[in-house]
């Protein structure tokens, strides 16, 4: 990728690190800045009576939306919608709505788009709870331990929730954690898990294994895990595969069907900008979600639209990945996330990705040239195996505080992971190669 940046500099004539060539490649790409509300640095810095009245009015440089995207310009009006709708109609909104979202079927205004960025068909997905409810709620069915065949395969740093929910679920069933989680941990030396590892725990253990349960994008090292290569050698194996998906959906391109993944979950008030807190999603493979003899906790939301207001106690399933819901969704919640879908709905993931791995290349490129010795990049350097984050570890806890503290009082948003580590996520539906390039001159200045 530094190859194909500096070649595009050298084909217009500027040098790859200037702010000029930042700006040429702003101009050459498609943003939907707009489509989003970027915090003034007087907001967001943390000494803002230092700044100058230009400085303090001026966009903040936000690269965290690997933890909270942006709000989307149209949040405030589609809740202020439902809103209206309440305080006109009371109830009456569940099934007379004058926008022409009755609540009653409010999500149904989320899932194709959301099926289009994981790479699902539509009855696959369902849009309900929070992720890590919803792990627990899928490995009802999808975690079925027996005396032979009752471990879990995961990365060993996986996010604590996830490591929670696993630990919780094997306990449940009666059995040690220590003995039936299999935690990978990258060889000594590595940051992150080698693909052939994953792929040779499998075939050495598989046949123990009943879960592998990965994230698709690892939370502090950015590494986008081969999702597609675990899965084909898990099911080789006979074992059920998930993924927690919290930082890979609407930062890289999946094909979750195609890929014959069995379930996934995640969050949306990261890259999908749903708001804090946002309503979590969840896909069950068609070849499951029609079966209707898999175990699962089930609730009046599950079931078909058609019988469930007979009231009679029997549960008749949806046909499809929302058959696992188990109550109406939070109406408000839904439309922060229709808001931010509005705005994927104006392009692709694919096309999404060419930007996020130009953008990405850019500051892998500036970084390396002012790094020295102060810190290493310790997400993949192979673009094919990250999303768009890159994880920042410095050589000293001291370093990170003052370059982070510097960063702050500058009205640039990210990410510390304490004690020697920022993340840098630049988002490519409203980050800016410019933005960037602010970003890295000022972290040049602080080492």
């Amino acid at each position: 990728m530094a190859a194909q940046i500096k070649s595009l500099a050298q084909s217009s004539a500027l040098k790859a690190d200037s702010l000029e060539f930042a700006r040429l490649l702003d101009a050459q790409s498609t943003t939907f800045r707009s489509d989003f509300c970027v915090p003034k640095v007087a907001t967001v810095s943390t000494h803002p009576h230092e700044l100058s009245p230009e400085q303090a009015a001026s966009e903040s440089i936000y690269l965290c939306g690997n933890s909270l995207g942006l709000q989307p310009a149209a949040t405030r009006t589609l809740i202020n919608q439902e809103l209206d709708v309440w305080s006109e109609r009371g109830v009456h909104g569940h099934f007379e709505h004058r926008f022409g979202r009755p609540w009653v079927s409010i999500d149904d205004h989320v899932i194709e788009q959301s099926a289009k960025i994981v790479g699902a068909h539509a009855d696959e997905v369902a849009i309900m709870n929070s992720l890590t409810a919803n792990l627990h709620f899928l490995m009802v069915p999808f975690y079925r331990p027996t005396p032979t065949r009752f471990k879990i395969l995961l990365e060993a740093k996986s996010f604590p929730s996830d490591y929670y929910a696993l630990e919780s679920q094997a306990r449940f069933h009666g059995y040690d954690p220590a003995e039936a989680l299999i935690q990978l941990s990258p060889r000594a030396g590595d940051f992150t898990l080698r693909t052939e590892d994953i792929l040779e725990t499998i075939s050495k253990h598989g046949d123990q294994i009943a879960l592998v349960m990965f994230s698709g994008v690892q939370y502090y090292t950015g590494q986008w895990f081969e999702m597609e290569k675990i899965t084909t050698a898990a099911k080789a194996k006979g074992c059920i595969v998930g993924f927690d998906l919290a930082h890979a959906v609407g930062n890289v391109p999946m094909s979750l069907h195609d890929w014959d993944v069995d379930f996934a979950c995640w969050c949306s008030y990261k890259y999908l900008n749903s708001g804090p807190g946002g309503i979590g999603g969840a896909f069950v493979h068609n070849k499951h979600a029609k079966d209707n003899t898999l175990k699962r906790f089930a609730g009046w939301w599950g079931s078909d639209p058609e019988s469930k207001f007979l009231m009679d106690n029997t549960f008749v399933p949806i046909a499809g990945a929302n058959s696992y819901r188990l109550s109406n969704p939070c109406v408000l919640a839904v439309v922060a996330m229709a808001a931010s879908l509005q705005v994927f709905g104006k392009t692709d993931m694919q096309t999404l990705r060419q930007k996020s791995l130009l953008l990405t290349g850019f500051l892998e490129l500036l970084l390396d040239e002012v790094r020295g010795d102060k810190f290493q990049i310790i997400t993949p350097r192979d673009p094919a195996q990250r999303g768009c984050q890159l994880s920042l570890l410095f050589t000293s806890a001291e370093t990170t505080q003052r370059v982070f503290a510097e960063l702050s009082r500058q009205g640039v948003v990210c990410d510390e992971r304490k004690p020697d580590v920022i993340r840098i996520a630049p988002a490519p539906l409203y980050n800016t190669f410019e933005d960037v390039h602010h970003f890295v001159r000022i972290v040049s200045a602080a080492l």
